[in-house]
């Protein structure tokens, strides 16, 4: 195994810089700059080959099964300076035994040696992307290794009921004391019945990982990009008293309540002989009806439009003249406030159903377990099912409960989930 080397935290002026060794050449490589590794950490001065200073930094030993990759590690904590920075990289660099790491292989190394299972590297890689706090908690949750315990009790039960089953296989020439039937039956019940509820949850664990889309929809001139550049607290749209001046859907990214939220500012919905505008309305619609929720913008004495059980019919320009109901004015403020705790409240409501599970690729292992499991159930309510038939479904429902977390099947999936990853993790 190659020892490597990568710059941990992001490029750029910092107050402290991390740069991480791992591997078996870990500890003498670095020995070669402050001449002795402390044998937990120290401060130490780093010198290049010349003897020359580069650095006074902490200097941490990890050994090997104690550290994030499960090899021996040596991190060093220097001035975040991207000199000094550059200059340590290029005295490792230089010592022949060492190579730079690639994106990932710091995590991929962690996973080969067991110290994570795939599930929670995919929680890591959404940890490090997270950008709200629903995301952060959904993520850790995975990373910790929630979603590995679950898989291994649905592990537990269905080993336990292929075993029952094969051990009527074992004794098919004697008298076996007890009907297996029943637990074998009811272990698979409960565990399809978690599997689908977790498995339903994840459409929203996913929307929370890549963010809501809202789009505010509705006749030219009623307001939408005022209201739009009100709610991002900036100018991002133009507005003009000339209807149709909106041509495309321009997008701004908010958090609301905790919740990653796209905002999109739609062309005004009216038929026109303008080219250019008829594109613009067209793709408004099409990015309207793909949204999570549609804000429908509406003014005074407008007929109400046709709006789904999660969108929202707001009144606009309401400092024009009173009001009743979800009113706003996106010059004056009024109503922002009222207007963002409803969209966050109908959101909220999305995500009540979320799990552990948080991707498609769990989704699916877990729907291929549970039609595993539907066949065997069907085949242990006929008279002619077959144990040994039976016991193969089941190990094939294992099997799918396995790829969750990295056992089998996933050599497919392992190169898209670390090109997600920063060199130096």
């Amino acid at each position: 195994m190659d020892t490597i080397f990568a710059l941990a935290t992001a490029q750029g002026r910092a107050g402290v810089a991390v740069v991480r060794v791992s591997g078996p050449l870990a500890v003498s490589s670095v020995a070669r700059m402050c001449r002795d590794v402390p044998q937990r950490r120290g401060l130490r001065r780093l010198l290049d080959a010349a003897g020359e200073l580069l650095d006074e930094a902490l200097v941490l030993r990890f050994d090997a099964g104690q550290s994030f990759t499960g090899e021996e590690v040596v991190e060093l904590q220097l001035h975040g300076s991207p000199a000094v920075v550059s200059a340590v990289l290029r005295a490792l660099g230089d010592h022949p035994a060492l190579r730079p790491a690639e994106a990932g292989e710091f995590t991929r190394r962690a996973l080969d040696n067991g110290r994570l299972d795939l599930a929670e590297v995919e929680g890591l890689a959404d940890l490090i992307d997270a950008e709200t706090e629903s995301q952060r908690k959904q993520a850790i949750r995975v990373f910790s290794g929630a979603l590995g315990e679950l898989a291994e009790g649905w592990r537990t039960r269905l080993i336990r009921a292929a075993a029952l089953l094969e051990a009527t296989i074992d004794f098919a020439d004697e008298e076996v004391p007890v009907d297996v039937t029943p637990e074998v039956r009811a272990l698979l019940e409960s565990v399809s019945w978690e599997m689908q509820r977790e498995a339903e949850g994840v459409r929203a664990a996913e929307r929370v990982r890549d963010g809501f889309e809202v789009a505010i929809i509705g006749a030219p001139n009623v307001g939408k990009s005022t209201l739009l550049n009100r709610l991002a607290g900036r100018d991002v749209a133009i507005t003009s008293e000339v209807a149709g001046t909106t041509r495309d859907v321009i997008e701004v990214r908010m958090d609301l309540g905790g919740l990653p939220v796209t905002m999109l500012d739609t062309a005004g919905q009216r038929e026109t002989d303008d080219l250019v505008e008829g594109l613009g309305v067209a793709r408004a619609r099409e990015r309207a009806a793909e949204a999570d929720m549609r804000i429908h913008l509406i003014l005074k004495g407008d007929t109400l439009p046709q709006a789904g059980e999660d969108d929202l019919v707001v009144l606009g320009k309401s400092d024009l003249g009173e009001a009743g109901g979800l009113a706003i004015s996106g010059k004056t403020g009024a109503g922002i406030d009222d207007l963002i705790t409803a969209i966050t409240a109908r959101l909220q409501q999305k995500v009540g159903s979320i799990g552990i599970a948080m991707r498609e690729r769990h989704r699916v292992a877990m729907m291929r377990a549970i039609a595993y499991m539907a066949d065997a159930q069907r085949a242990m309510e006929s008279p002619d099912g077959m144990a040994d038939l039976i016991a193969e479904d089941l190990r094939a429902a294992i099997r799918a409960v396995d790829s969750i977390v990295g056992r089998v099947d996933v050599e497919q999936v392992l190169d898209e989930i670390f090109s997600s990853f920063c060199i130096g993790k």
